[in-house]
């Protein structure tokens, strides 16, 4: 009598191979190579897949995650991207190279996706959900190459999400300006950031490489992000008595050059890079914190929920500050109260 086949076992399997269920619930991979006897391959999926990719003479390399990485950044897909958008990716590689480089992509099933989401990344499970979206890409590309037929990453929910409610009020960022102000050059510039993103709702990506030149004595003009393919998007962002008083500040810093930037590092007179920005900021919130400058530690994109809520106090409306609308309301809209009318 013939063996069953198990069909699900092999799922996934390179052409040639196969999978021989045992009575102890354990699976025995098998090679047929032509015109040659069957080769075993032991137990082990991930180990019988590589040795095939071995004995057909390619790279340990190939069929990896990690290969597969290298083929995904040099696609139009990547490359249609923004720029800030292909750093962060590189940035959830580099953690995700940790578990997945040397992972054979045929290998891979939902249930080592869910461990990742929810064991191995268990105290970061938001930028988890980020980096498995990342990942999902590269097997989107492997499903085109026709290495692999289904996706596992579409096969696991993600972390739950919950969307921020911290709402950075008026009578907390006050203090903790006039506080900072008083903490050094560094610290000085720092919060003149966090001032223009309160002032003007934009992201840091938007003015982190600012430059005077962009600036007159009424307008900024900032380029937005997140923006795909030639739809760009520039914004004239009009400038109040209190933004007048941060770009006033900044340029009567050392080191103003009227064509360099607008907010430039005491030390190199040059602007913030984002991971530099990231580890000042960090540690002027710790400070802040620690000397109970403010009870609650807010991030730089709480300040974008700062002023999408209190522009819509003042003038009755939501900013357009996203290509969508919905988003705005939903994600950056933090009001406590609501004020309607009666009828």
């Amino acid at each position: 009598m013939s063996r069953p086949r198990d069909r699900q076992s092999a799922t996934g399997l390179l052409p040639l191979m196969e999978a021989r269920p045992r009575k102890d619930g354990k699976v025995t991979y098998r090679y047929h190579p032509l015109r040659g006897k069957p080769i075993n391959l032991g137990t082990d999926r991930a180990d019988a897949i590589r040795k095939v990719l071995d004995l057909n003479g390619r790279s340990t390399d190939a069929g990896t995650v990690g290969e597969l990485w290298r083929a995904y950044v040099n696609t139009a897909d990547f490359k249609r991207l923004s720029e800030l958008t292909r750093k962060q990716y590189a940035e959830y590689w580099t953690r995700l190279a940790k578990v997945w480089e040397r992972g054979v992509v045929a290998a891979i099933r939902p249930a080592d996706i869910a461990k990742y989401l929810r064991v191995y990344r268990a105290e970061a499970p938001i930028v988890a959900n980020r980096e498995v979206a990342v990942l999902s890409n590269l097997f989107n590309l492997a499903i085109e190459r026709g290495d692999i037929d289904r996706n596992p990453c579409k096969e696991v929910r993600r972390n739950r999400e919950a969307p921020r409610t911290r709402l950075v009020e008026v009578h907390e960022f006050e203090p903790f300006v006039a506080w900072a102000l008083l903490q050094g050059p560094s610290a000085v510039v720092l919060v003149s950031m966090a001032q223009f993103a309160a002032l003007t709702g934009n992201r840091r990506a938007e003015f982190l490489q600012l430059h005077w030149p962009q600036v007159d004595d009424e307008i900024v003009r900032l380029q937005r992000a997140k923006q795909r393919g030639n739809a760009t998007k520039r914004e004239l962002v009009g400038i109040s008595d209190a933004l007048r008083e941060v770009l006033d500040r900044m340029r009567a810093l050392p080191g103003y050059n009227p064509m360099g930037a607008v907010f430039r590092a005491p030390r190199t007179n040059n602007p913030y890079s984002e991971a530099g920005f990231k580890a000042m900021w960090a540690r002027l919130m710790a400070s802040a914190i620690a000397e109970k400058v403010v009870a609650e530690r807010f991030t730089f994109h709480d300040l974008r929920a700062h002023y999408t809520t209190y522009f819509k106090l003042r003038f009755g409306e939501l900013p357009e500050l996203h290509a969508d609308p919905a988003t705005t309301a939903g994600v950056y809209e933090r009001s406590r109260e609501v004020r309607r009318r009666a009828l």
